[in-house]
């Protein structure tokens, strides 16, 4: 385990996970007041947070070029510099909506930026966090995109339209085209058929992790996978408002 994988919690400290904001869709200004709600909840949770995950899909859509980034969210930047600036450790893990993400936030905010899901350990409990998207079975259209988008070729040719055409494009698309988000109907599919719980039960065959923690569904779940690994899914801040906390014992789901 990477040192910096490990987190020691003291006494009244929390670790905070929160996933799939989707800030920009359907369009920046509707989705103003769920950016500021959000902010809020930043706001409150920096008073005792060990360190904050954001799983992925915060943005709706999200392209950097060399020089420029998606204008818009300075709520959600400025408040997410102010904490890394406090001391406060936050780890990004890109969604199927902001794959696209390279250097930006580690330069200018100082948050590490995940494009694999990755193992931590806090205090003595260990867990397997990220995104969601891709992993075990189902899925299948969003994986064949994927190879497209995260094709060096097809980022390439992106990246030499105009800014203005290019997010256009990819904002249209990412609100309309299913295939590109990978988002199935929100339903639950039954403990023995969500795809994500299946794909952790395979991953424990070759590790036990105390907790599966991830986005991209848009449910809020907890699935015992046995009698000590559990799945969580953080939800949602379009219609649950739905975050994950950790006070060093338990996890828990909560709504804001």
């Amino acid at each position: 385990m990477d040192k910096q994988n490990h987190i020691t919690l003291t006494e009244g400290k929390k670790i905070y996970f929160s996933s799939d904001n989707h800030l920009g869709a359907p369009t920046g200004e509707a989705s103003r007041p769920r950016e500021k709600k959000f902010v809020a909840w930043l706001d409150e949770i920096k008073n005792d947070a060990a360190a904050i995950f954001l799983l992925g899909d915060l943005f709706d859509f999200w392209f950097e070029y060399k020089t420029v980034v998606p204008k818009g969210f300075t709520r959600t930047l400025g408040k997410l510099a102010e904490i890394a600036d406090s001391g406060i450790p936050i780890y990004f893990f890109v969604g199927n909506h902001d794959l696209w993400m390279n250097d930006y936030f580690e330069t200018e905010l100082g948050i590490p930026v995940f494009h694999k899901p990755q193992e931590f350990t806090f205090n003595d409990t260990s867990f397997f966090i990220g995104h969601g998207d891709g992993l075990g079975p189902k899925d299948k259209g969003y994986k064949r995109m994927k190879k497209v988008f995260t094709n060096p070729l097809f980022k390439w040719l992106f990246k030499w339209m105009h800014p203005d055409i290019g997010l256009k494009i990819g904002q249209y698309m990412s609100v309309k085209n299913k295939m590109i988000s990978g988002d199935d109907d929100a339903t639950f599919l039954g403990k023995e058929n969500e795809w994500l719980a299946i794909y952790a039960k395979r991953k424990l065959e070759e590790k036990h992790r105390d907790f599966f923690v991830f986005g991209h569904r848009h449910l809020p779940l907890e699935i015992e996978l046995n009698n000590k690994s559990k799945y969580i899914n953080l939800g949602d801040w379009i219609q649950y408002y739905t975050y994950g906390v950790f006070d060093g014992r338990t996890l828990e789901l909560k709504k804001y």
